[in-house]
């Protein structure tokens, strides 16, 4: 089942968060920060130990001070007016996001919405990107969760849902 949720997904009680990282892996601004000041410094000294991420793909840590055992951090594209290939590698962000979740027996998942913030991904396409690939995988988990952290971010989710989900 898909859930679009308004909130912190700091505080969500999961088997993960995904954390919509920088490559270095190491803490950011927006969502990558509010996740590492919940985890404590731990999860920062164990990224040190990933080597990065690509954009697109993802990593495995473990939850810490989270309330989500467990918090899988990918990186999204930057967007550069959408010719350089960010769809793609926005995708790939969630779809690799998902498959590590499976590969380790992750039943439960929350996503912010990814490379929307200082990244500047137009959040109607990302929004479509994202619940596309969920609906996708929906029937591996028990909860895809969507945690959106603006009124407005929630309601897009919540129509754009609604149309995949009609069609």
């Amino acid at each position: 089942m898909i859930e679009i949720l308004q909130g912190d997904i700091t505080r969500l009680d999961v088997d993960a968060i995904v954390n919509a990282a920088n490559p270095s892996l190491l803490g950011g601004g927006g969502v990558d920060g509010a996740i590492h000041r919940a985890a404590g410094p731990q999860l920062r000294e164990y990224n040190k130990t990933l080597g990065g991420c690509p954009p697109g793909e993802a990593r495995l840590s473990p939850g810490f001070n989270l309330p989500a055992r467990h918090v899988i951090s990918t990186v999204g594209p930057v967007w550069h007016g959408g010719d350089q290939g960010e769809a793609r590698i926005l995708e790939n962000a969630y779809r690799n996001s998902l498959e590590l979740a499976l590969a380790n027996d992750i039943r439960t998942i929350a996503f912010p919405a990814i490379s929307t913030g200082a990244y500047g991904y137009p959040r109607e396409q990302a929004a479509r990107i994202a619940l596309r690939v969920m609906r996708e995988y929906e029937p591996r988990f028990d909860r895809i969760i969507a945690v959106l952290h603006s009124k407005e971010d929630y309601d897009l989710y919540k129509r754009i849902l609604e149309e995949i989900q009609g069609e």
